[in-house]
């Protein structure tokens, strides 16, 4: 598994993937030494085999990249990949409250096993969970903190959640 880091405003981000494509983005390292071993993988940091992920981390962060259209390696249960590719379809620069996935992946009483699988995302910003919040419209926890789900909604012009 390659990875490599890429600083993004007041924080880092490390981005794994396998030969099939993207499967890990987060902003600590611990975890993502955790995620190889799940997935017995061994980390190779290799800058030159990530290029074409950095750029579109860099074109996102700056606004200049509405879509990530990298391959993806993923790994998770039925209902994760389902809300997963269901979180991908809230358009850039929207907010969805969990009960709204329940409601699209046709699980309206799931909300609390929707937002486990939103947790378990492991690819954070591509796979945009950032734009899940609660239903009384507040932000609630996100794997890389609520300072980087601001950021990441401030980019996105969503900028009543950077408060």
């Amino acid at each position: 598994m390659n990875y490599t880091t890429l600083q993004v405003p007041n924080d880092t981000l490390y981005i794994a993937a396998t030969n099939e494509g993207l499967c890990y983005v987060g902003n600590d390292v611990t975890e993502l030494e955790a995620f190889a071993i799940k997935r017995k993988e061994t980390l190779h940091e290799n800058d030159e085999a990530m290029r074409l992920y950095v750029a579109q981390f860099q074109a996102y962060f700056a606004n200049d990249l509405k879509t990530f259209d990298v391959p993806q390696d993923v790994i998770g249960t039925n209902l994760q990949r389902q809300v997963w590719a269901t979180l991908q379809q809230i358009p850039y620069g929207d907010v969805w409250a969990y009960q709204d996935v329940a409601n699209a992946i046709g699980r309206p009483t799931a909300v609390r096993a929707v937002a486990n699988a939103i947790g378990r995302n492991p690819l954070l910003i591509v796979i945009p969970c950032h734009r899940v919040i609660g239903k009384n419209g507040k932000l609630t926890g996100f794997r890389s903190g609520l300072a980087m789900k601001r950021t990441l909604l401030a980019i996105e012009g969503l900028t009543q959640y950077t408060q």
